[in-house]
């Protein structure tokens, strides 16, 4: 601000010098209009009434009395015009613009020096029109009209030399001439230098108003960048304060949010051990033959721990989601073939509810595209098995068509649609919300966790689509999505199929368990027990390791979760003396862990606790062929 006030003043400064009066070059107007010597020729009126009137009048000028003078002139004026009148009436006429001129009545004396020259246009009278053309040059020049000024001044001019040729006075004529010329040019100079004053003047006026102009602008800019900066500091002290508080509730809600993922993924993580238990025990006294009066039990025990096994687990499924430690695969599959097997893993539950289980898939889909089949498969697998749940009696259809195909691209259009019970316009967006059905009633009647579209709607986003939804109450629902693939240009790797496993190949097989655990030590050894498969038990990774030095087994068990060295780290000491006994890790899949990172550290496959008994021998059963 200080250096703007500075160049200000000094620009003010240099202004004034440049737009201050010159004293020196002020021109002074030194033109004294001469008046007739004579008033007109005596020998033409010297004795008519006009000529008395125009002496009268010429008496009353010389005197000043300009009123008088002039009242008497338009006297003269308004008599009848004859050829006599004429000379007079037009000399009237110029005196009165004469008149006019002094009194400072410049358009009324021009008009009068122009009356007075078409008058003199009939008389012919060259000396009247010299000093008639004189006056209305010097009416321009005091009007500032230099060029029509000069004009006029060069035919007064021509006209005395008309004059004098007509006296055929050659001496005088020459001589006249001379001051004439002389009377030219220094009134042309002086033209000219007052042509060059007026322009200094104007251009010196202009300057003056654009300097009080961008005075006046910088002034307000001065002004307005003194508010500003005042308000920008207040604001920004004002920001900064927010900032802070915006910085510190965010890290809270990160710590929340992060707080509330670990607290999750433990308490599933946790879990899963008792939960083995609990389904373990349950399946092993399901294949002893229990008593009719136990079977009821021990079915509702089974039905509880597969519901918690579900729960927990898509629990752990929205933590990978919204932590973003869940990534997208790019595999090259079949897409026909992958909806034909889960619905071919779903026919049992649409049969229990006597429903009819329809396909229509598009044949221009291409049979090779590229992604993740894993996230696909959860998506339809959880919206049909929603449809099947609510839909008794009724019609549960699956779509699949192509939408769109450019670039090496295909676009799929997936709808779902049952004639089940139907959701109200008011819950469709809450249905789509954790741990909601649309209505207590609804999830006391039909059970289930209410994270299933919540898994579906992330799942969907993540993978660059949208679901929608479409439904009435005792109608039915449609849900619907679009998502995008890429075009295998090579047939898709099909994933090898599970053959149920024999329970000869698993016969009298001898495998290592390294579970720290009593109890699930007990279940795992007595599942593989019943299987005719020798078991031998270790509880810590050390141990294991040594003993693997000098004896062999057909297969490892290798729980995730050791005390002292963990599972993967002893699988990768373990690798490095012996890489082709198979292992297999156990583990309550935590947040942090994915199959993918379980394989890498020497692994060949995972088997989730808690165990599904078939999953469990399957798994078992590739290894022994």
């Amino acid at each position: 601000m200080k250096y703007l006030f500075i160049f200000i003043s000094f620009f003010s400064s240099l202004l004034y010098s440049q737009i201050k009066p010159n004293t020196d070059t002020i021109l002074h107007d030194d033109i004294v209009s001469s008046s007739y010597k004579k008033a007109a020729d005596k020998s033409d009126y010297r004795n008519s009434y006009e000529y008395l009137n125009f002496q009268k009048a010429m008496s009353f000028k010389s005197l000043k009395k300009y009123d008088l003078a002039s009242k008497t002139l338009k006297e003269i004026i308004r008599r009848p015009e004859n050829t006599k009148t004429l000379a007079i009436k037009s000399e009237s006429y110029y005196q009165l613009g004469l008149i006019e001129t002094q009194l400072k009545k410049s358009d009324s004396a021009i008009f009068h020096f122009n009356k007075a020259l078409d008058l003199n246009a009939k008389t012919q009278n060259l000396k009247q029109k010299a000093s008639i053309i004189l006056a209305i040059s010097q009416y321009y020049k005091n009007k500032k009209e230099f060029e029509r000024a000069y004009s006029y001044l060069n035919e007064h001019y021509q006209i005395e030399q008309n004059i004098l040729k007509l006296k055929n006075s050659k001496s005088n004529f020459d001589k006249y001439k001379k001051i004439n010329e002389v009377h030219l040019l220094n009134e042309e100079r002086r033209i000219n230098e007052e042509k060059a004053q007026i322009k200094t003047y104007r251009y010196s006026k202009l300057i003056s108003i654009l300097a009080i102009a961008l005075i006046s602008i910088l002034s307000l800019l001065s002004l307005a960048l003194y508010k500003n900066n005042v308000i920008r500091n207040q604001n920004n002290l004002l920001l900064r304060e927010k900032n802070k508080e915006l910085i510190l509730a965010k890290n809270k809600a990160e710590e929340a949010s992060k707080a509330r993922s670990e607290f999750l993924s433990t308490v599933s993580h946790e879990l899963r051990t008792p939960l083995n238990a609990i389904n373990g025990i349950a399946h092993l006294l399901l294949e002893e033959n229990p008593k009719e009066s136990q079977l009821k039990y021990l079915d509702s025990l089974k039905f509880s721990g597969n519901y918690l096994t579900t729960f927990i687990n898509e629990i752990l499924e929205i933590n990978k989601i919204d932590s973003s430690k869940i990534e997208i695969e790019k595999i090259s599959f079949d897409l026909k073939a992958l909806i034909n097997n889960i619905q071919n893993s779903l026919k049992e539950l649409a049969a229990a509810n006597n429903n009819d289980f329809l396909l229509e898939i598009d044949d221009a889909i291409p049979d090779n595209l590229i992604g993740d089949t894993t996230k696909l498969s959860q998506i339809i697998l959880n919206l049909i098995n929603n449809a099947l749940k609510f839909t008794q009696n009724g019609k549960v259809t699956v779509i699949a068509k192509l939408h769109a195909l450019e670039n090496e691209k295909a676009t799929v259009y997936f709808e779902i649609t049952d004639t089940g019970i139907g959701i109200p316009k008011d819950k469709h967006k809450k249905v789509f919300e954790s741990f909601s059905q649309g209505s207590v009633e609804v999830n006391r009647k039909y059970g289930g966790t209410g994270l299933g579209l919540t898994i579906v709607k992330k799942l969907i986003h993540l993978l660059g689509g949208k679901i929608h939804l479409e439904s009435e109450v005792g109608k039915g629902s449609t849900f619907n999505f679009k998502l995008n693939f890429d075009i295998s240009k090579s047939p898709s790797k099909r994933d090898p199929e599970i053959k149920h496993y024999n329970d000869d190949h698993l016969k009298n097989k001898l495998i290592l368990l390294i579970e720290d655990n009593k109890i699930n030590q007990m279940i795992t050894r007595k599942m593989l027990e019943n299987k005719s498969i020798c078991c031998e038990i270790l509880d810590n990774g050390e141990e294991a390791i040594e003993l693997l030095k000098t004896k062999s087994f057909d297969l490892i068990l290798m729980d995730v979760h050791l005390p002292g060295i963990n599972g993967t780290t002893a699988t990768q000491l373990i690798r490095e003396f012996d890489k082709t006994t198979p292992i297999i890790a156990l583990t309550a899949i935590s947040l942090d862990e994915n199959r993918e990172q379980l394989l890498s550290f020497g692994m060949n496959d995972v088997i989730t606790k808690p165990f599904v008994p078939d999953i469990f021998y399957n798994t078992i059963a590739q290894f022994f062929d």
